[in-house]
């Protein structure tokens, strides 16, 4: 399975992204070795994520979710 996920950061940024392993993914942002933008927002924990069975689908929500605005994010944290 693969996923994509929301990573609320320590200081309430939000980073979008996709894994095969959820967590991980979690783990690696957290330890120092994620990505760039994690690292310097102090790392963070997975809020919510959506399964996919194939990676393109996962890729592709990514994609979509990054163009909504922090407030449309929220809102689909919440649900």
């Amino acid at each position: 399975m693969f996923y994509f996920y929301i990573l609320k950061c320590k200081d309430g940024t939000l980073y979008s992204g996709s894994t095969n392993d959820l967590k991980k993914r979690e783990a690696v942002h957290n330890s120092g070795k994620g990505s760039k933008y994690v690292i310097a927002h102090g790392g963070g924990k997975i809020v919510y994520h959506e399964k996919f069975r194939k990676w393109g689908k996962a890729l592709s929500r990514e994609a979509q979710v990054k163009k909504l605005s922090r407030r449309k994010k929220l809102e689909l944290i919440k649900k």
